[in-house]
């Protein structure tokens, strides 16, 4: 993977740049590409390559959409290394020729194709996981795309540059001896694109006997989950509401005559449906809600 990104010297100076494109005022796609097309161009390293690939977990069935791409090192390294297929967007048509080349030379070229195209306005609703080296103004402008197109469990990496507010899922630290740009080593940020599930969810479990009501109200930002729990017409509180693609995973504490009774819950949400398994001190048991009111995630 290789990138349209400024060659600063030092972190001192890598900081000094982040924050003042960030008090930049905010571009339109078209600017924003004019304004990527007077960066440098500097390649990823081959070892910031292999970890990205690694963390997204890229393997034969995937679909690898990378945007900057440069000469095409991530799309072509996924591809030959990986068996998986893909495409690269790029605004130096000089790099796309390149990419294009390095293809036909490694024998991928049925597998991967590059572009000359604006990233703002790529169908990229194919991906299985993308691959990212942006600025974080870019990054942030593109995130409410990211969550309109991609589908939930799509992995997302990134080089260097998180997305601020969205927590990654995962992050590791690269060794990168003789970096040509600050410090020698390189961050690379990891995450996956979850399903909707805020909402009213109502559900049924047996008690004693019987069958408790429960409610759940959940309010969603990017993945993780808040809500407010009835069970059996009393208040209790949720617990660790998280999302990962289209997996949930929360725990509710509700009182039961005087003594709090937990409930750890984990399933897949699909649609205005979640089926999965809740686990109690008496067991584990199957557990499936139905969303009566519907919410939308919280991307700011």
């Amino acid at each position: 993977m290789s990138r349209q990104v400024r060659a600063w010297a030092g972190a001192g100076r890598r900081r000094a740049a982040v924050l003042l494109l960030a008090a930049l005022p905010v571009l339109s796609p078209a600017a924003e590409q004019h304004d990527m097309a007077d960066v440098p161009y500097v390649p990823t390293p081959e070892v910031v390559v292999d970890a990205m690939l690694k963390l997204a977990g890229i393997g034969p069935k995937d679909f690898v959409v990378d945007l900057g791409s440069g000469d095409g090192r991530i799309v072509i390294a996924a591809a030959k290394k990986l068996g998986a297929r893909g495409f690269g967007v790029e605004i130096d048509g000089a790099l796309v020729d390149r990419a294009r080349s390095e293809a036909q030379r490694q024998g991928v070229s049925d597998r991967v194709e590059f572009r000359v195209e604006n990233l703002f306005i790529t169908d990229f609703s194919r991906a299985t996981a993308m691959t990212l080296y942006l600025y974080p103004r870019l990054l942030l402008q593109l995130r409410p795309k990211f969550f309109g197109e991609l589908r939930p469990g799509t992995r997302i990496v990134s080089h260097d540059f998180d997305m601020e507010g969205w927590r990654p899922d995962g992050q590791v630290t690269v060794p990168v001896p003789g970096k040509p740009y600050g410090p020698p080593r390189s961050e690379v940020y990891f995450w996956v694109v979850p399903a909707n599930a805020a909402g009213a969810w109502q559900w049924r479990l047996p008690a004693g006997g019987a069958a408790a009501e429960y409610e759940l109200a959940l309010s969603q930002t990017f993945q993780m989950l808040e809500g407010r729990p009835l069970a059996g017409g009393r208040t209790g509180r949720m617990e660790g509401g998280r999302m990962r693609g289209d997996e949930i995973r929360f725990i509710l504490a509700t009182d039961a005559g005087g003594r709090v009774v937990r409930q750890e819950y984990a399933g897949r949400v699909s649609g205005d449906t979640i089926t999965g398994k809740v686990k109690t001190a008496e067991g584990e048991q199957d557990w499936k809600a139905t969303r009566v009111r519907r919410g939308k995630i919280n991307v700011e």
